[in-house]
């Protein structure tokens, strides 16, 4: 995450570290290290198929950006796809249903890439058995063959490495409607079915809803201490574990130096770091013009998985158009202090009884926003 220079000075009341940052002190200082976001220049020299069209994979959006996925090759010809259990978000994501719909974006890249080198992923969904939807076992999501058939290349391919989650406020400025058609004309599953919301009177009631599900997360201490968890504070930090929520640059370095970021101080009410992740937050909830979200009418592991699917295309499509997008699935969290917002929400998003809403985000136009950190692919291999 990327602060600018006034709205971290604005956090800190100025002060001294608000001097020294005017004063021009250690601006090239803690960038983001240059290992955590090599994974996006593509995969290089790699000469396997299955690991090239992985090397693309693995930047997929994910939950808590925990890139929670397990990789077997060890069959010649196949690829494997378990969860690493191992990076499940047991207290906003109980039942695993948001790291499966990470799979799910995962699958997708994964076709795209091979489909960009003449290959078709055949792709067979828990071929050892589908788990319940409360169940994260140890058998694998998915089977992929890739077959060598002349595949076109889909152009969505090539927004791949330009693709982010802009976790920005957005101008304030109405999602064009050309962009909203040409994302709702998306080709997508049958099975996830999007909705755009681009009225004023009704965004500003989705405003209001995310900006309340935003504060339930940050004040309840256990789901707020699963963020704080996975903090990345510094260029060190992330060069050791490029994932999970990375905070980096001088203004940063600045907090640690002064003992005013540590992940204790982000728990502890009334503190900088506490505060200053609240008005983050609340910020780019405000400063959002147009939401989406995506419906499927079961809930079960299949279902999710064609939802992080259809995201991930509606994501590319957006990238294409210039058109910021960033999920905002908080509200959808199931665990007992977000039950009551969440039904709020699932009747203003009209959802009929049975129906899941499996994503929701924001729509809008900022600047471009840097890559976040990604884990090599060695990393994700089973031995």
């Amino acid at each position: 995450m990327v602060v600018s220079r006034r709205g971290f000075i604005r956090v800190v009341g100025g002060g001294v570290v608000g001097a020294a940052l005017v004063g021009g002190g250690l601006q090239g200082c803690d960038r983001m290290p240059a290992s955590a976001v090599a994974p996006w220049a593509g995969p290089g020299s790699e000469t396997d198929p299955r690991r090239r069209a992985l090397s693309w994979a693995l930047l997929a959006p994910n939950p808590h950006n925990m890139q929670p996925w397990l990789v077997d090759l060890r069959r010649e010809g196949e690829i494997m796809l378990h969860v690493d259990r191992t990076r499940l978000l047991p207290e906003t994501d109980p039942f695993a249903r948001q790291i499966v719909i990470g799979h799910g974006t995962f699958l997708e890249l994964l076709a795209l890439a091979a489909g960009a080198e003449g290959y078709r992923c055949a792709i067979e969904y828990f071929p050892e058995g589908q788990p319940a939807p409360d169940d994260v076992t140890e058998r694998p999501l998915a089977r992929i063959r890739l077959q060598h058939d002349g595949t076109a290349a889909d152009p969505l391919f090539s927004q791949i490495p330009l693709r982010r989650s802009s976790k920005e406020p957005y101008h304030q400025t109405s999602l064009q409607s050309e962009h909203a058609q040409a994302l709702r004309g998306m080709p997508r599953s049958g099975v996830a079915q999007l909705t755009i919301a681009t009225d004023a009177t009704r965004a500003a009631l989705f405003r209001s809803i995310t900006e309340q599900a935003m504060l339930i997360e940050l004040e309840t201490p256990r789901t707020l201490k699963e963020s704080i968890d996975r903090l990345r504070i510094g260029a060190d930090a992330i060069a050791a574990q490029p994932d999970g929520i990375e905070l980096h640059g001088p203004f940063f370095w600045w907090l640690s130096r002064l003992g005013l970021m540590t992940p204790e101080k982000a728990m502890t009410p009334g503190t900088t770091a506490y505060q200053g992740g609240i008005d983050y937050a609340l910020g780019w909830a405000r400063a959002t013009p147009a939401f989406g979200w995506l419906t499927t009418a079961a809930n079960d592991r299949l279902s999710q998985i064609e939802a992080g699917r259809a995201y991930v295309r509606l994501n590319l499509k957006a990238t294409e158009l210039g058109v910021a997008m960033h999920p905002v699935s908080q509200v959808l969290q199931e665990y007992p202090e977000m039950a009551t917002l969440q039904r709020e929400f699932l009747s203003a998003a009209g959802a009929m009884p049975g129906q899941t809403v499996q994503m929701l985000f924001r729509l809008g136009y900022c600047e471009q926003v840097p890559p976040s950190p990604r884990r090599p692919l060695d990393a994700l291999m089973m031995s």
